[in-house]
C-alpha cells in the first residue's frame, strides 16, 4: 500500500503500532475457555505523535500489528485500528473514515451488488439488522463505524477498494455513507 501511494505522489510511511510506541495494546484474555493467542485489544493511541507526522505532510499507513509494551507484537483487528485512529485524530482534525472492501458498499442483499444502501443511519441499520439483511461479519464493522461517529468522526464511507478515488466527486454515487443524523 505504501509503494502504491508513493506511485501516486502520496508521501506515505508504513507503521506497526510498535513503531514510535504509537498503538499500545493488551493481549486479549482467555474467555469461555477460548485462548485468542496473540490477539491484541487497543489500550492507547499516541494521537499527538500521529498528528505530528500528519503535520509533516506524511501519510501514515498502519498494519494490523500492535504491541504490549513488553516486546510482544499482537495481531489487532484492522477495522478497529482504523476507527480508533480516526476517533483519536478527530480531536485535532475533521476526520472521515474510509473502509474499503470487496463490495461496492453495504448491501441490503449481500448476494446482489445492485442493492447498495447509499446512506446508513442508526434507524436504517437496525431495520436491516433485525430483518437479517445485514448479518455476520458486517455487524461488528458497522457497529464499530457508528461507535466512531459517536466519538467524533464526522462521516464514514464504505466502498469497493477500487472506488476510493471517486469518492467526493460531484457526480459520484459511490459506496455507503454512514452518518448519525
Amino acid at each position: 500500500i505504501v509503494a502504491i501511494l508513493q506511485k501516486y505522489g502520496c508521501n506515505a510511511l508504513g507503521f506497526t503500532g510498535a513503531d514510535g510506541n504509537m498503538i499500545l495494546a493488551r493481549k486479549r484474555p482467555v474467555k469461555d475457555n477460548i485462548d485468542f493467542g496473540f490477539v491484541g485489544d487497543i489500550v492507547r493511541i499516541d494521537a499527538v505523535k500521529l498528528a505530528g507526522i500528519l503535520d509533516l505532510n506524511f501519510t501514515p499507513v498502519f498494519t494490523a500489528m500492535t504491541h504490549d509494551g513488553n516486546g510482544q507484537l499482537l495481531n489487532t483487528n484492522a477495522d478497529t485500528i482504523a476507527s480508533s485512529l480516526a476517533v483519536e485524530l478527530s480531536t485535532f482534525y475533521k476526520t472521515e473514515l474510509f473502509f474499503c472492501f470487496e463490495k461496492p458498499g453495504v448491501m441490503s442483499d449481500a448476494a446482489d451488488i445492485e442493492t447498495r444502501i447509499p446512506v446508513l443511519t442508526p434507524a436504517i441499520y437496525l431495520k436491516y439488522k433485525a430483518s437479517g439483511n445485514i448479518h455476520s461479519g458486517m455487524i461488528p464493522k458497522i457497529d464499530n463505524a457508528f461507535e466512531a461517529i459517536k466519538k467524533g468522526v464526522s462521516r464514514i464511507h464504505i466502498c469497493h477498494y477500487q472506488d476510493i478515488g471517486s469518492i467526493g466527486s460531484p457526480e459520484s454515487e459511490i459506496g455507503t455513507v454512514i452518518v448519525n443524523p
